[in-house]
């Protein structure tokens, strides 16, 4: 039986509101006459804007209080992006329902520079995850980069400061907020991978509630589903978190899956690369067959460094 009233956590950020306004949407027109309203948080991940997400937790601050939220009964669902999402979630929850992924491209975005070959020697570029920062040293050595965090609209007001010559954003936050204009060039798979599960929203509810869960599950997209589920297979055989480089991108063939991944190191730039194909029923056993090779390619010293 559908309930009648669905609370859905969220984090305050323009974009996680839009994320959350979009999954009440479509929840209200998958169930004629239910009632869905919005519980604005704030996570421990917002709070702390000084430093860098790997040296003070990583992505799971974003989700602790949205999580406690639902425990304590003031929320029974909550939005995150896939992206920010562990690879093991706390006991107690699922996910059953990944939406349809939308652009997994990051964006290069410049008020004075066409794309990352355009940019002059030493020019400074912002962002803070380490995924990125391995990927732009590999091709531009000489860049200095610089940590940046904050909301898409913080980091964008950073930029027109001048506090920058770049930065790098995903494309589909961009687009959500209606800010496609400002993306001068996507750095796009195969030659630039994106984070595990980057570009899809997933919901998460508390697995003793069977029929949240039921109501949520009709939003589930399989595609999407079997693709993240290789890449967060992947980055958890890896050990992978925000601490680490860890990028991956799979897609569904005629044939089955494909999986690219790959591992970097922040200092040397120097890039890691695999990848395996098989069927869409070994979604899991292709994420570790991946993580396998990047291993046996000495991915392992990057993980731990």
């Amino acid at each position: 039986m559908t309930p009648t009233t669905l609370r859905i956590a969220t984090r305050k950020s323009a974009l996680a509101l839009w994320q959350a306004e979009h999954v009440a949407g479509l929840l209200r027109a998958a169930h004629p006459g239910l009632h869905v309203e919005l519980v604005p948080l704030t996570t421990r991940g917002d709070e702390i804007l000084d430093q860098p997400l790997a040296t003070i937790g990583g992505k799971g601050l974003f989700l602790k209080e949205l999580e406690v939220a639902m425990l304590e009964g003031r929320a029974d669902l909550a939005v995150h992006s896939l992206k920010d999402v562990p690879s093991e979630l706390e006991h107690g929850f699922a996910l059953p329902a990944i939406l349809p992924r939308a652009d997994a491209a990051d964006a290069f975005v410049s008020n004075d520079y066409a794309d990352l070959a355009a940019l002059p020697q030493g020019a400074r570029v912002g962002t803070s995850s380490l995924r990125r920062q391995a990927q732009l040293r590999a091709v531009r050595p000489d860049l200095e980069l610089l940590d940046l965090r904050g909301n898409v609209g913080t980091r964008l007001q950073k930029l027109d400061a001048g506090h920058y010559h770049a930065i790098v954003l995903a494309c589909a936050g961009l687009e959500r907020l209606g800010l496609h204009d400002r993306i001068r060039s996507r750095l796009a798979a195969p030659a630039w991978l994106p984070a595990p599960g980057q570009a899809a929203i997933a919901i998460e509810a508390r697995i003793d509630q069977p029929d949240v869960l039921e109501a949520l599950a009709v939003l589930d997209d399989a595609d999407t589903r079997i693709a993240v589920t290789a890449e967060r297979a992947m980055n958890q055989a890896l050990g992978g978190s925000c601490t680490v480089p860890v990028g991956a991108w799979c897609t569904l063939t005629e044939h089955g899956l494909h999986l690219l991944g790959l591992v970097g190191d922040v200092s040397s730039g120097r890039l890691v690369i695999a990848q395996a194909a098989g069927n869409t029923d070994d979604a899991v056993k292709l994420g570790n067959d991946v993580a396998q090779s990047l291993f046996a390619q000495g991915a392992a010293a990057f993980l731990t460094s």
